[in-house]
């Protein structure tokens, strides 16, 4: 069985699915050594924050958003006389000419439409829709993600495998050492609570500041740290912060030190509206940070019972989460050890099983 795992996302332009690629990659590879798995890379995308694994490549000097790669991928596959391509994004191409797999992640385009523009809208549904019918099998990362595929793109519920994500491997607790040179590095106090992610709108940063302003603890004891790359057309956050001289925006992180950012925290508040998954709070949870989250789309399956889960739209709710939990040292201590055994849960070991065998479902069937 020859599969061809599409890696040109696996760049600085895509940095979640680029980690999904490179972690299933490496987890394919530890688990079916036997495999024969190649990935197909733009040597000219730049990728300077992901390392893909040992594995064969095959060039392919076009990006996903290339016409060209309408009939360059269907050639180069039928080239390597592949079994089966593995696209884990939908600009794609849509007549491979192999049975495919597809990843799916969300669809918040169609969830919050006043956020993109008529053209970004029908793209996103048109890709899409050719995506979904070139595919044999749909991953979908949540079964959040599979109701949304069903209900908002009539994806049959039988073409569609949960395959969850997992916190990359070097996500763990973390040595006191290294988190204080972390806050060295970034200029941090002892005690925050921590956000990481965009500022996109379904983000909610808003709320997450304005429930922060109204912690009922002593203004000194926490400052609100917010981490991630910024999108300048939203700046309400900032703008709601600008008189809080205990809420931080220290803008993108490197990968090496973003466990111990983790780690550093008291608490990590993500009460975003929607999430496909929500890595970043497994991530904390994998580092023994305590959690708070929402109660919606898909982050009551990845924290279950291990953090605070809140509505994302109730100030007051978000409010009262935070000054419980930073509040009461022994109730971070359970939500740690709380945290620690909900992220062992997940793996990518066991992502990459779950995948290995649609490969071997669709070849077997073919």
């Amino acid at each position: 069985m020859t599969v061809v795992l599409d890696a040109r996302t696996a760049t600085d332009h895509f940095p979640g699915i680029g980690r999904y690629v490179v972690n299933l990659a490496a987890a394919l590879k530890a688990i079916a050594p036997a495999l024969d798995l190649a990935l197909l890379i733009d040597p000219a995308a730049p990728a300077n924050r992901l390392t893909l694994p040992n594995l064969p490549v095959i060039a392919c000097p076009l990006g996903p958003f290339a016409p060209q790669q309408q009939w360059r991928v269907p050639r180069l596959l039928r080239n390597l006389k592949a079994n089966l391509y593995h696209s884990p994004y939908y600009l794609m191409p849509y007549r491979p000419g192999v049975p495919t797999v597809l990843t799916a992640y969300d669809v918040i385009p169609l969830i919050y439409p006043q956020y993109y523009t008529v053209p970004q809208r029908l793209i996103f549904r048109l890709a899409h829709d050719l995506a979904l019918r070139t595919a044999r099998t749909v991953l979908a990362i949540s079964e959040a993600t599979k109701r949304d595929l069903i209900q908002r793109l009539g994806v049959p519920a039988s073409k569609i495998v949960v395959t969850p994500l997992a916190a990359d491997p070097c996500f763990g607790p973390q040595a006191a050492v290294s988190i204080q040179a972390m806050r060295a590095t970034y200029h941090l106090p002892d005690r925050y609570v921590l956000y990481f992610g965009s500022n996109k709108p379904h983000k909610n940063l808003a709320r997450l500041i304005a429930a922060f302003s109204n912690l009922q603890l002593p203004a000194s004891h926490f400052h609100l740290v917010i981490a991630g790359s910024w999108d300048a057309r939203y700046n309400e956050a900032k703008q709601l912060a600008a008189h809080n001289d205990r809420i931080r925006f220290i803008g993108p992180v490197s990968e090496a030190d973003l466990p111990a950012l983790y780690g550093g925290a008291t608490v990590f508040a993500f009460v975003s509206e929607y999430e496909g998954f929500g890595l970043p709070p497994l991530e904390a949870m994998a580092c023994g940070t305590p959690v708070i989250a929402s109660n919606t789309s898909s982050l009551p399956e990845v924290i279950g019972d291990a953090g605070l889960l809140v509505d994302p739209r109730d100030v007051n709710a978000i409010a009262a989460a935070l000054d419980r939990v930073l509040d009461d040292a022994d109730l971070q201590l359970e939500l740690k050890q709380r945290s620690l055994d909900r992220a062992a849960q997940f793996s990518w070991a066991r992502t990459a099983q779950q995948t290995l065998d649609v490969y071997q479902s669709i070849v077997m069937a073919n």
